[in-house]
């Protein structure tokens, strides 16, 4: 994928990534508003990886390191460009940040109905572990 390009979100881009995801991604978080996004560019400019072809958002994924563990969210490809290597050149370029950070495991949220993504994710030798479940409280 020669003409694909990944960078780092800048503030600029957050009404993109946020029409991008009600577009592409399945299903929202409380968190995917204007603010929410720009804490995370603040606190951490390098997490929200874009994909970009022609200059067009194609793509995105959060990756996001606390010091301790590695996370990554919001893997989203456009859904008419998807099975073209969007995913992976986006997890490759996590997995190299992750790995230039420190971090010795990636723990993906992915949803339990998003059939499709489950495939993603294991095809790139990530491992579901069904024995832990998530409990969140939105603040």
């Amino acid at each position: 994928m020669s003409d694909l390009r990944i960078r780092h979100a800048a503030s600029s881009d957050i009404d993109t990534v946020l029409r991008f995801w009600r577009d592409a991604a399945e299903g929202t978080s409380i968190s995917d508003d204007h603010d929410g996004v720009a804490r995370l560019i603040a606190r951490d400019p390098e997490a929200l990886l874009l994909a970009l072809r022609d200059d067009l958002l194609v793509g995105t994924v959060i990756a996001g390191f606390d010091g301790w563990r590695c996370s990554a969210y919001r893997l989203a490809v456009h859904p008419g460009l998807r099975r073209q290597g969007i995913a992976t050149a986006l997890l490759q370029a996590a997995e190299q940040r992750f790995a230039a950070l420190g971090g010795r495991r990636v723990d993906a949220m992915v949803l339990e109905a998003n059939e499709r993504a489950h495939h993603t994710w294991a095809a790139r030798g990530y491992l579901r572990e069904d024995h832990w479940r998530r409990w969140v409280k939105p603040l």
